[in-house]
């Protein structure tokens, strides 16, 4: 699958968690796929049942829940049982991780970023 980064060199990706349609900005910074509390109500996870941790944002330290996503898809790559975090607050918008990209190959060609699942 191919990525064009935007005017700012940022690469998006629309995808979905649990089957629910979301639009990912790619952080290769980011240790998993991290999305906010409202995010992870409006696809129906029960993070809160996950386990508590405080994670070092932009913002500075921010309570949030180790989970699990059932299915990531991006494109046409299709991953299962894969890391993440739900950040209560200071996260705009949903970042897919190195817990989804340490799975793929990824290759940068200027303006262009291709992933290759590997496992």
């Amino acid at each position: 699958m191919s990525l064009t980064a935007d005017a700012r060199g940022h690469f998006s990706a629309a995808g979905s968690l649990n089957g629910y349609p979301v639009s990912f900005l790619v952080d290769t910074g980011a240790t998993s796929i991290a999305i906010n509390a409202a995010e992870a109500r409006r696809i129906g996870l029960d993070y809160k049942s996950g386990q508590a941790v405080g994670v070092g944002t932009a913002a500075g330290m921010m309570p949030a829940w180790r989970v699990k996503f059932n299915t990531v898809k991006v494109g046409s790559i299709t991953l299962s049982h894969v890391d993440g975090l739900v950040v209560e607050s200071g996260l705009n918008v949903p970042l897919l991780g190195m817990s989804f990209l340490n799975r793929m190959e990824m290759k940068r060609d200027g303006q262009t970023m291709t992933l290759i699942q590997r496992y």
